[in-house]
């Protein structure tokens, strides 16, 4: 029983972690919207295995967030991640980035540094960015 509520909170730490991340970029551009924050919500959601208090984990992950000085402490639980993980983590750091329609140098900058933190593919990043990019496109025409 010790072992399963030590596992819990190492899960729970580390999705708090994946929540800063996801946090730092939505903040990287100076406007954590609403909608950024229901796009971390849901990918919270899929990643939890474990049923968690998304809120908390989404509180823990503000204050982590503002309380560190760089990056590396977020993605080294993503690194670790199994590759679909880190794909749904890289598609969701797309869909903060263009969920205002558009990518600032600061933007593309910290994906590429992720990219490379989190040793994921070029190509792999390029295409994940287009498509989010293009669903982005078709979603606002028809919501017109």
């Amino acid at each position: 029983m010790f072992f399963t509520k030590k596992e819990d909170k190492s899960a729970n730490n580390n999705l708090s972690k994946i929540a800063a991340l996801l946090i730092h970029a939505a903040k990287i551009d100076e406007n954590f919207s609403l909608e950024e924050e229901i796009i971390i919500k849901k990918a919270l959601e899929k990643l939890d295995n474990n049923n968690q208090n998304i809120e908390d984990i989404i509180k823990k992950g503000k204050l982590i967030e503002e309380n560190s000085n760089q990056i590396l402490d977020f993605t080294r639980v993503a690194k670790n991640m199994d590759e679909k993980d880190k794909i749904k983590i890289v598609e969701t750091l797309w869909q903060i980035i263009y969920s205002n329609n558009e990518a600032d140098i600061y933007e593309t900058n910290l994906m590429r540094r992720l990219g490379n933190l989190m040793y994921i593919d070029n190509k792999l990043m390029g295409d994940i960015k287009e498509n989010i990019r293009k669903k982005k496109i078709t979603d606002d025409i028809y919501r017109k």
